[in-house]
């Protein structure tokens, strides 16, 4: 059996809170690994206790994702920190379409 090889990563709370310009930041970080493949999936996540902030499925080894993940100006301003893992599933059980990331609340929001 073969399987398809991606890494999950999770951003987790950290200690400083978020502001405008960081979340904006992370939003174009986000885009710009999608928009160069890298990035296959992402979103907020909605944890009971707050500490899991969001999630990502990139195509690339653990190390490749922590520092890509890592580049992201919100983690360097501690607002997050980064958990990655390798995630094995049998070979095409999904698959991932480019679609549109937003690369500012201005894009969520309208």
């Amino acid at each position: 059996m073969s399987f398809d090889e991606f890494t999950i990563s999770l951003l987790v709370s950290g200690a400083r809170p978020n502001d405008a310009r960081l979340q904006d930041a992370h939003l174009a970080h986000l885009a710009h690994l999608h928009k160069s493949g890298v990035l296959l999936a992402g979103g907020p996540l909605s944890d009971p206790a707050g500490e899991l902030r969001g999630l990502s499925i990139l195509n690339v080894p653990p190390d490749e994702a922590r520092r890509l993940k890592e580049e992201d100006e919100a983690v360097r301003a501690g607002v997050f920190s980064v958990r990655v893992m390798p995630w094995m599933i049998p070979a095409g059980a999904v698959s991932f379409t480019p679609t549109f990331f937003p690369r500012s609340m201005k894009d969520v929001t309208g």
